[in-house]
């Protein structure tokens, strides 16, 4: 494909931008969520004009210019909600997500700015047929995960789960530890990835790496794309996994899905929660104990006493230095670990 075209973080795990590609529109009955397609770039106005390339940077982006990305579908209740069924046959969408996906935003929260409007140009072709994600998805043996897991969960998108993940992943490193960074469930950059390897996480792992573009889709899909996943990470034998899941466990993300699929080896469960309130009816509207809470609620004593109050579960804020050897003696526990070398 020619170089004018930009790549979003969706198209990593392809081999679109160094393959003989073509495109050209495809007739909507063909369409199907995980298409790699081609889009212009409208007038933004005041629209966001960031976009996620599949390196990782952020770029920003201008009328004329053409992006590739993905057919796929949003539901955050704090940010946007839209659908590539959703595009008309004048073939205009939005950018649902800075990493890619690709379809027309039907609501989005009056505290951001308008997603970048995209005017379809056509649809990706490798070999004569479209390209699409699934065909490039992590292939391993069908099998659950077995390695000791430490599970973060949250009440709702940005609780504080990834900042948890790169805690939990940077003391298991400091331990000496074999770690694997997975986020199984959610629409969420490929910035949090890297940011867990930026930790020291030695495998990282998302729902992109499966060939999902997010995981808004039936549960029965959403096994059958997880499992070789699940599987392969299974396979490299770290000696423990963070997995944590986008949004929360009752939208629309297939978290509870992916919760029954690594039960069995988790080790550790930790919520992280914006509110106080709003851990107390996670547990009890998805019958869950976690064994610590975190997030921004945490982020003050007084958050920490209402929310232990509330749930009687112990609270930490992970981003305090002095919370770590706390934190470090409950990963040892939960994990059955030798008592890790401590580090200035």
């Amino acid at each position: 494909m020619a170089a004018p075209h930009l790549h979003t973080s969706v198209t990593r795990i392809s081999p679109l931008d160094r393959s003989p590609a073509t495109t050209r529109p495809l007739e909507r009955s063909r369409w199907r969520t995980g298409d790699y397609i081609l889009a212009e770039v409208e007038t933004p106005g005041a629209a966001s004009t960031r976009l996620e390339l599949c390196n990782g940077r952020i770029v920003e982006v201008d009328r004329g210019e053409l992006v590739v990305g993905t057919l796929g579908k949003r539901a955050a209740t704090l940010d946007t909600t839209g659908d590539w069924e959703a595009t008309g046959d004048d073939g205009r969408m939005h950018a649902l997500t800075e990493g890619g996906i690709f379809g027309f935003c039907q609501m989005r929260s009056d505290l951001l700015k308008p997603r970048l409007p995209l005017l379809y140009r056509g649809h990706v072709f490798l070999g004569g047929e479209p390209a699409r994600m699934s065909e490039f998805a992590v292939r391993g043996p069908l099998r659950l995960l077995t390695v000791p897991t430490v599970l973060v969960i949250g009440s709702t998108m940005s609780a504080g789960k990834t900042t948890t993940a790169r805690v939990l992943i940077r003391l298991l490193k400091q331990a000496g530890l074999r770690v694997a960074g997975a986020k199984l469930t959610g629409a969420g950059p490929y910035g949090d990835l890297l940011a867990m390897a930026d930790e020291g996480a030695d495998h990282v792992f998302d729902f992109v790496d499966a060939g999902l573009p997010s995981t808004v889709c039936p549960a029965d899909a959403y096994r059958a794309a997880m499992m070789p996943l699940l599987g392969r990470i299974d396979e490299l034998r770290p000696d423990v996994a963070v997995v944590e899941t986008g949004a929360s466990p009752l939208e629309p993300y297939n978290s509870d899905t992916a919760i029954s699929l690594i039960e069995s080896s988790v080790r550790m469960t930790v919520l992280a929660t914006c509110d106080p309130y709003a851990s107390l009816g996670v547990m009890t509207a998805f019958g869950i104990r976690p064994d610590l809470i975190t997030g921004l609620a945490a982020g003050t004593t007084a958050g920490i006493s209402l929310i232990e109050r509330l749930t009687g579960v112990p609270t930490l804020n992970v981003r305090d230095h002095s919370a770590h050897p706390r934190l470090k003696a409950m990963l040892r526990e939960k994990l059955g670990l030798e008592a890790p070398a401590e580090v200035e």
